[in-house]
């Protein structure tokens, strides 16, 4: 459980650290990065000995970076903006001019480090985040490994953050993890997902391996199928060119949601230690079958939104119009697919993944269904065919655990109706401001890299949807745009469930005029999502 949502009182501050931030004139440090460390600051787990540095091209000061970071902190902090907790925060702040190229400029950086350190009693142990694009990764790490910055000793540690995306394949993961082993060993490199800083995502392995309840029904015996989603309302916004590079099946499948089917199929870890739970959700991935050819046919789904109109009533354009993108674009901003495990726990059991773009809502869940029960004792009643008990794990928004099942109807007649036992973050433990990034930095500070990516990692989920991105470049999509904005999908998204006599859950969000809207790609039934409160 994330430390911003307990009690801080035995939570220890990270040790004394300089975190040089590459690519600090960007959106995601001024977004994600500062705002992570403001909330650490207001809960005491940022040493006294703590400074950042950033680092970028443009022609700035300490003042002057202090100053652009101020005009938007309150803006991106929100309510829990606390200005004493700024001012604080804000004297450790500074900045240095570089070109990241330059071999030079590392000499005036190592100069600068030498400088905090004296100043700040920061003992030599350096966070370096790559907020950078990934052609840089190798040629940055090289100039530092040259310079000496990557060296540590027995009394001093050095660290790198590495931003997705890993690679674009199978072979472009194996040539980046190349590169950054030239200058770190593997233990100093931490390889960051934000989902992985979510609190239901942390939450599934105590929900799993804390409740006796649970795990022996966690299996191939007791489970009919498990779908997990990622839907964003959102278009490509201003990363139109970047998107035209990646599609939906790189920017989201192999970094994200093969990493949360790894913690939701895991075997027990013997620990919570790093090793021992990332090498559990690397069996889980070997386990995993690649789609043939012939099966991506059928077991791989990719759309294109066009235009549309989004529940809030907003109308919005198609992806060809966006910015950066080619006005006959083939690239997905849909991609769903069926895949399957060959081990003893989850042999015969689909999970069903499913992310894209304007979709109609903003809104990540796992949703595990269970077995139907056996109707023979209800043959003489009114009731029909069962619903079957699921589970759900959301994760944004309104993180928590959902419970539904069938329960009997108040009356003389046996009818049944399906119940919800709801569980919300915000109702137990108040909404606690957080960015996804904060529990992955104060890790990364204190050495734990168990919420972070392997080597091996990265590259067995490439391994598993090559196959996808292999055919996919083969065989351009000829009915593009194939779905419309504010939809759940193209409609193949839903056969790809009906195939096999099932359907996608039925999510139901706000709609403009304050009802709700459901849908999904195959129009199946299901239970709605309760909110919180």
């Amino acid at each position: 459980m994330s430390l911003l949502q307990t009690d801080f009182a035995d939570a220890a501050p990270a040790p004394a650290c300089v975190m040089v931030i590459f690519g600090a004139g960007g959106d995601l440090t001024s977004r994600k990065l500062i705002p992570a460390l403001f909330h650490l600051c207001a809960a005491h787990l940022l040493p006294d000995s703590f400074a950042m540095l950033g680092l970028d091209r443009l022609d700035l000061d300490d003042a002057r970076f202090r100053e652009r970071i101020a005009s938007d902190i309150a803006r991106h902090v929100g309510p829990a903006f606390d200005a004493a907790v700024w001012e604080r925060l804000e004297q450790r702040l500074h900045y240095m001019q570089i070109d990241m190229l330059a071999g030079a400029d590392y000499e005036h950086l190592c100069q600068r480090l030498t400088r905090i350190d004296a100043d700040r009693a920061t003992e030599g142990n350096y966070l370096f985040y790559l907020a950078i694009p990934p052609s840089l990764f190798g040629r940055v790490t090289e100039h530092l490994g040259t310079i000496g910055l990557l060296h540590q000793t027995e009394d001093d540690w050095r660290r790198v953050i590495i931003e997705k995306p890993f690679g674009r394949d199978a072979e472009s993961a194996a040539q980046l993890n190349r590169e950054l082993h030239r200058n770190l060993d593997e233990s100093q490199i931490y390889r960051i997902d934000h989902y992985l800083g979510k609190e239901t995502v942390q939450n599934i392995m105590v929900f799993r391996f804390a409740n006796g309840f649970i795990e022996p029904l966690w299996n191939r015996h007791h489970i009919d199928h498990v779908q997990i989603t990622v839907a964003e309302s959102v278009g490509v916004e201003h990363r139109g060119a970047y998107y035209e590079e990646a599609g939906a099946l790189r920017d989201m499948i192999p970094n994200h949601l093969l990493v949360l089917l790894g913690f939701l199929a895991m075997e027990p870890p013997n620990s919570f230690e790093a090793e021992a739970m990332r090498g559990e959700v690397n069996k889980v991935l070997d386990a995993i079958q690649p789609l043939t050819p012939e099966q991506v046919l059928t077991n791989a789904v990719r759309g294109q939104y066009g235009a549309g109109v989004m529940p809030t009533g907003e109308r919005v354009q198609a992806y060809r119009t966006s910015s950066g993108v080619a006005a006959n674009s083939q690239t997905e901003t849909f991609a769903a697919l069926k895949l399957t495990m060959d081990n003893w726990r989850w042999a015969g059991v689909p999970f069903y993944l499913r992310t894209g773009k304007r979709l109609t809502a903003q809104y990540t869940e796992v949703a595990i269904q269970f077995k139907r029960a056996p109707t023979i004792m209800f043959k003489n009643t009114d009731v029909g065919e069962l619903n079957p008990d699921m589970l759900l794990l959301r994760i944004q928004p309104n993180e928590g655990i959902q419970m539904s099942f069938s329960a009997k109807l108040p009356g003389p007649t046996m009818r049944l109706g399906q119940v919800n036992m709801d569980f919300c973050y915000e109702d137990y433990f108040g909404n606690k401001p957080a960015t996804g990034y904060e529990t992955l930095i104060y890790d990364c500070m204190k050495g734990d890299a168990t919420l972070y990516k392997h080597a091996d990692t990265v590259e067995k989920g490439w391994e598993i949807v090559q196959s996808v991105l292999d055919v996919w470049s083969a065989l351009p999509p000829r009915d593009f745009p194939n779905y419309a904005a504010g939809t759940w999908g193209p409609a193949a998204a839903g056969q790809l469930t009906r195939n096999d006599g099932r359907s996608w859950r039925r999510i139901e969000t706000p709609t403009a005029h304050g009802g709700l809207r459901g849908g999904n790609a195959s129009g199946g039934r299901g239970g709605g999502c309760t909110p919180c409160g």
